[in-house]
């Protein structure tokens, strides 16, 4: 069978395939997902992000669990910390989610970060697009969970879930540096501690320092993952956000931003890829660096004079 043709089907086997051939940045990665582009854009992507130790994994395996039994097919991508040792994801996630590996309505990959600043694979965009041709509903993207650089994921999903926890010291301060601005639906977990009213109570009044600024008020709400409260309610808040983005536009806004953002990393990856082999085919890069070496010429001049003779 032929891969993109697998993957339309929902093909496993297919899907993982073409997924190894994406992270491994292979050429036959970049034919299968032109080809497979047309049949994306169908699915609700939703980001699931915050700080570490959050129990975002749990919420997302419940998520999971309660949007099955509506009938919605799932796909979930696991951002997961690179090894030090291989080079490959620590599959922690996976391993959570064992219990979803005999259902064929649900399929999760596990991805290495790589070294990539922000929480998010270089790749999560095209596995994305992979899950969506091949018809899952609703694709779930776990980030690791590294802090403020969390925002990125604003660039993948229709809507994105901020977890806390009572008691992060500076929960305040992460949402002061941008998450405020990104998150559609605030979950305060495990809140059965003390200080989940004081968490919620300082969300509130920073959402209020921000009313006015967008048509989606973002709800706050409770959850003890570990127990399974507040899931239900959570699911019942992501599809309201997806229906708000339907009446005002907002999902054609979405996939606007996020092809803009996958466009100009596709840009600046092939055009800084094209100059450093050219330059290292005819010598001048050795040349260039061991002229910034010995102070003949700064870096800046040096970076002009490559683009200025590429044309650019």
């Amino acid at each position: 069978m032929d891969i993109v043709e697998g993957v339309r089907q929902g093909d496993v086997r297919a899907m993982a395939r073409l997924m190894s051939w994406i992270e491994n940045d292979g050429p036959e990665a970049t034919a299968a997902l032109k080809a497979l582009y047309p049949a994306t854009g169908r699915a609700l992507i939703v980001g699931i992000t915050g700080p570490p130790g959050t129990g975002k994994s749990t919420l997302t395996d419940l998520l999971t669990k309660e949007f099955r039994r509506g009938g919605k097919t799932v796909g979930i991508v696991a951002v997961d910390p690179t090894s030090p040792f291989t080079g490959g994801a620590i599959l922690a996630d996976r391993i959570r989610m064992q219990q979803h590996s005999l259902d064929p309505g649900v399929f999760i990959r596990s991805m290495a970060t790589r070294g990539h600043l922000g929480g998010l694979a270089r790749a999560t965009n095209d596995v994305a697009n992979v899950l969506d041709a091949a018809g899952k509903g609703l694709i779930f993207i776990e980030t690791v969970g590294v802090g403020q650089d969390e925002v990125e994921i604003v660039k993948t999903a229709h809507t994105t879930v901020v977890v806390t926890v009572p008691g992060l010291g500076d929960d305040v301060q992460a949402i002061k540096a941008g998450i405020l601005e990104i998150a559609d639906i605030f979950v305060i977990n495990k809140a059965d501690r003390e200080g989940a009213d004081k968490a919620a109570a300082e969300l509130q009044a920073m959402m209020g320092l921000a009313s006015g600024r967008r048509a989606w008020t973002p709800p706050i709400l409770k959850t003890v993952a570990t127990q399974g409260q507040g899931i239900a309610e959570l699911a019942q808040e992501i599809l309201a956000h997806q229906a708000s983005l339907d009446r005002e536009g907002g999902r054609e806004a979405r996939h606007r931003e996020r092809s803009r953002a996958v466009f100009f990393e596709l840009l600046q990856e092939r055009v800084t890829r094209r100059l450093v082999e050219r330059a290292t085919a005819n010598g001048t890069l050795d040349i260039t660096i061991e002229r910034i070496v010995r102070r003949e010429v700064d870096p800046y001049s040096a970076v002009d004079e490559l683009l200025a003779k590429a044309g650019l």
